[in-house]
């Protein structure tokens, strides 16, 4: 019994357990029912919150996109708008551009235009001073032209009123003849009794002064060799040939104006010589200048052919100075009485140490083409400006050993010069040729220059001109000091203020430049196109 109710009991709990399992099942199946029920709108949700999420990431997206949207939107529309304005920018740009390319074109064309007027300009201001100058040419020319003939024409009008009573009439027409074309004057003296034989163009023989140029070179020679400034070893007899004037302004420096003039006294310049003709003029002395040209180029002296014709007399007759007289007999017996001044006063070494310079002018010199040097002739030659024109000397005697004969010959003109002067002797000469009666060793005896040197005869053979007359003022030379042992010039620069163009030595008409080398030969080139034409000299 109690079996069974234990059974029981068990089939009851077991029930219980059962029920108990079977609620709890129904429970944990409501349970999970109901958490399955709970559990599918929590996924529908899960998914609506996807969903919801992910049509918030649209949106989002959608929102960026839009902004984006907006954005490019905007910048479509910033675009848009910056092309627009870049389009008016680019138009106001461009148009602007235009314009100033309008405006440039119109200054370029403006620009070109001026250019091309100012070149026209400049042609046209070329051509007219290129015409303007042809024009001065043509006047210049033609004033050279009428000044010239006007020398000439005065020449032949005084040679047309000479007084040829006394005169060598076959000398006369020699010289006459010599001097052709030339507006000039020329003086024909016996050395040693002043006799004159002809005196062509008496006008300008004895009234005018002329610039003696290069033959004051023996004034300042005689002056440096009487002073002991020179001696016989330092050149002066090829200074002399050839023209230095570098040398003479040297020399004369030292010197001094004082004592140059009272030389030049000594030698019958500055003073009448007593010919008996009227209206002598007494030339000029360079008072208080002391321009080293004076003792070169004769820069304010005045002398007259007559003078040089007494002094190289003198120079080469023993030192007297004879007066030139005119032979004016009054019947046919009379006889010609020579006149005597005075003597030069210094020693013989001093004036006749010019003498072999004045051979040598001739013999390889500045004078060897136009005289003939185995005459025994002795001479100086000058070129230079005076008194408006170039003015050619020519000074001599002949023969040198025993001087018979003085030949002065000055010329005026555009292309005269001293060498001109001396073939103008040089045809004298050759008239006067059978008159003379050379001595030759008594010639050699005196001669005291050395012979010319191989350098000194290729020189001869280039130099074939007068020394240049008017350099410039920076190519000359003038001493600072003397050796006193052996009494030469020392060399030093001379300052620009020794040395410069005087009034004398500027042309009138037309005015002439000249060019200087230091080899001492002179050129001439004419201002405004004038030419300058020098006659050609055929050797006698």
């Amino acid at each position: 019994m109690k079996l069974m109710c234990s059974s029981h009991r068990l089939l009851k709990l077991t029930f219980a357990l059962l029920l108990t399992v079977s609620v709890a099942a129904s429970g944990g199946y409501a349970q999970s029912k109901k958490k399955a029920a709970a559990k599918a709108p929590t996924k529908k949700t899960e998914k609506q919150a996807r969903d919801a999420r992910k049509g918030n990431s649209n949106s989002k997206a959608t929102a960026r996109n839009t902004k984006k949207d907006t954005k490019k939107t905007k910048s479509a529309t910033t675009a848009k708008a910056s092309a627009k304005k870049n389009s008016k920018e680019s138009k106001r740009e461009t148009a602007e551009r235009k314009k100033a390319d309008r405006l440039s074109t119109a200054e370029r064309r403006k620009a070109e235009a001026a250019r091309r007027r100012e070149a026209e300009e400049r042609r046209q201001a070329a051509i007219a001073e290129q015409r303007r100058r042809e024009q001065a040419a043509r006047e210049a020319r033609a004033r050279r032209i009428a000044f010239e003939r006007g020398l000439r024409t005065e020449t032949v009008e005084n040679i047309a009123n000479d007084i040829t009573d006394g005169e060598d009439l076959q000398v006369r027409r020699a010289a006459v003849s010599a001097l052709g074309n030339h507006a000039g004057t020329v003086v024909v003296m016996e050395a040693k009794t002043g006799k004159l034989l002809t005196v062509v163009n008496q006008d300008w023989a004895i009234k005018e002064g002329f610039k003696p140029c290069s033959t004051i070179k023996l004034v300042t020679g005689v002056a440096g060799l009487n002073e002991q400034v020179i001696n016989g070893d330092d050149g002066l007899d090829y200074a002399l040939a050839k023209s230095k004037n570098g040398y003479f302004q040297r020399v004369g420096s030292k010197v001094g104006n004082t004592k140059m003039i009272d030389y030049a006294k000594k030698l019958g310049l500055g003073t009448q010589t007593g010919i008996n003709a009227e209206g002598e003029t007494a030339g000029k002395l360079p008072y208080g200048n002391n321009n080293a040209r004076i003792y070169s180029h004769g820069d304010d002296f005045e002398v007259t052919p007559l003078q040089l014709a007494v002094m190289v007399s003198a120079l080469s007759n023993g030192g007297h100075k004879v007066v030139p007289r005119f032979s004016k007999p009054t019947n046919e017996k009379a006889v010609f009485a020579p006149r005597s001044t005075s003597d030069l006063g210094l020693s013989k070494t001093s004036f006749e140490g010019v003498l072999p310079g004045m051979v040598g002018a001739a013999e390889y010199g500045t004078a060897h083409r136009g005289v003939d040097a185995s005459m025994g002739v002795a001479g100086k030659t000058g070129s230079c400006i005076g008194r408006g024109s170039w003015v050619g000397l020519f000074a001599s005697v002949a023969p040198v050993e025993d001087p018979k004969y003085s030949v002065v010959v000055i010329t005026r003109g555009q292309s005269e010069r001293g060498k001109y002067a001396a073939a103008i002797a040089g045809q004298i000469y050759n008239t006067l040729r059978p008159r003379i009666n050379r001595n030759p060793e008594s010639l050699w005896a005196k001669r005291t220059m050395k012979p010319a040197t191989a350098d000194q005869q290729t020189a001869a053979e280039e130099d074939e001109e007068e020394a240049d007359e008017i350099a410039a003022t920076e190519e000359h030379e003038v001493p600072a000091a003397v050796d006193t042992r052996s009494r030469q010039v020392a060399v030093q620069p001379v300052p620009k203020k020794l040395v410069q163009k005087t009034s004398q030595s500027k042309p009138v008409h037309p005015q002439v430049v000249i060019t200087y080398d230091r080899s001492g030969a002179e050129t001439s080139a004419p201002k405004g196109g004038v030419e300058l034409t020098r006659p050609r000299v055929v050797k006698n």
